[in-house]
């Protein structure tokens, strides 16, 4: 281990059951998500309102990235901030069905269209995310840390509370309980994917990309900065664009912080001190360099004839959701899984004073060719996928078969992992 870690509370790391069962559920949502996709066929793309796509778009962003970000936080708050999280393992548990069940009814009331399907999505939804930041919440106000990931973490708390917020509104509307008021849906998905999304996976990173991928700190300023302005652009596009003003000039900032991240974190890989080929890092590559790419295609939009600028939003949601967030939430995975199973099998070893076998390190968890195998196919959907907006008779289902054989990919990885750590700790 590192020196990064000399400020963690490894001691304080919940069960294992904790994280995982979010670990191992999101694989199967992106799964879902590109089946349903393949069963609609190329006509989802015609438009961003789609109500598959719709559909498809929750299933990614609830059922997986936010599935793998609540998961990481169980896990990291007790180790960052050295405060537990009272009764985690059932009130995990309630979390986690909570969210499956929401995200499906949710999906389900896109495609049907059916408004006792989305009284469900929203109460079972509201439902998980109350309880998850009333959960967060209170463990974060009793934490004794003051690292820079903690207080990201308090932020993009905030940000999913005003996330299901606009959602709730939205949602009420499809299901015609009030007016659909379809341009605070820009907010929404901006608060969910830049302020939840964005805030919570750079304050991991300042923990995560020095500790495991051997690099240099995060700039002290970016630390402090960084997710402040981030909320605070937000707030003030929302000011604006609910006062009934353009809130171009508040995405300009958000996407001048979002470029300036990826730059930096890539400066940081680059002369990293740990220079062996990491399948890992290369994940975060992808992810950071489909980040520029989404953050330009957002900037060079205005300037785009309108059929045009219909496409590139629906390349900016492939760009900003496939190939960056998901990318760089498996990357993350790929470190924290590996050493979570490390971790609670040397806690084993210490409780039980003796060892007769031996701990597997960190890089035997989950084998380097089946992760390259991941990205690889990550990589090469991505890039289909983005092309499918334009050609999408020809790419779509070429684009759908190797992501979902990433996902299952992933799956079968993770699950790995599992099994390792339950044959050696039998052991």
């Amino acid at each position: 281990m590192t020196a990064s870690t000399a400020m963690l509370s490894l001691e304080q790391t919940p069960p294992m059951a904790v994280p995982f069962r979010f670990f191992l559920t999101a694989p199967l949502f992106g799964i879902a998500a590109c089946l349903l996709a393949g069963f609609t066929g190329p006509d989802i793309l015609l438009s961003r309102w789609q109500p598959a796509l719709l559909a498809v778009t929750h299933l990614f962003t609830l059922g997986y990235l936010a599935m793998v970000m609540c998961g990481a936080m169980f896990q990291l708050l007790p180790v960052l901030a050295g405060v537990q999280v009272v009764r985690n393992t059932a009130l995990s548990a309630a979390v986690h069905l909570l969210l499956v069940a929401g995200t499906i009814a949710l999906a389900l009331a896109f495609v049907s269209a059916r408004p006792v399907l989305f009284g469900v999505a929203i109460a079972a939804l509201s439902a998980a995310v109350l309880l998850f930041i009333a959960i967060i919440g209170r463990a974060l106000r009793r934490a004794r840390s003051l690292h820079d990931t903690v207080w990201a973490m308090r932020l993009a708390l905030f940000a999913f509370a005003v996330t299901l917020l606009f959602g709730a509104w939205l949602a009420a509307g499809h299901a015609g309980w009030g007016a659909l008021l379809r341009r605070f849906t820009d907010l929404h998905l901006a608060w969910g994917l830049l302020g939840w999304g964005g805030v919570l996976l750079a304050g991991v990173a300042y923990q995560v990309v020095p500790m495991f991928q051997v690099t240099k700190e995060y700039p002290r300023w970016l630390r402090r900065v960084w997710g402040r302005a981030v909320i605070g652009l937000l707030s003030l596009a929302s000011a604006l664009l609910m006062g009934g003003l353009s809130s171009r000039s508040a995405g300009y900032g958000l996407a001048a912080a979002f470029v300036a991240f990826a730059i930096i974190t890539l400066r940081l890989q680059q002369r990293r001190l740990r220079r062996l080929p990491d399948v890992t890092v290369d994940f975060w590559r992808l992810g950071l360099a489909a980040m520029i790419l989404a953050a330009l295609l957002w900037l060079l939009q205005p300037w785009l004839p309108p059929a045009w600028a219909a496409r590139a939003e629906l390349g900016w949601g492939v760009l900003a959701i496939i190939a960056a967030a998901v990318s760089l939430i498996s990357g993350m995975l790929y470190k924290i899984v590996p050493f979570l199973v490390w971790l609670h099998l040397n806690n084993r070893l210490q409780a039980a004073g003796a060892w007769q076998g031996r701990i597997p390190h960190m890089k035997q968890v989950v084998g380097e060719r089946w992760t390259r195998r991941h990205l690889r196919l990550h990589l090469t959907g991505s890039v289909l996928l983005l092309g499918a907006v334009l050609v999408p008779r020809w790419l779509f289902y070429p684009a759908l078969l190797l992501l979902l054989a990433a996902f299952v990919v992933q799956l079968r990885n993770l699950l790995a992992a599992v099994l390792l750590y339950r044959r050696v700790a039998a052991q």
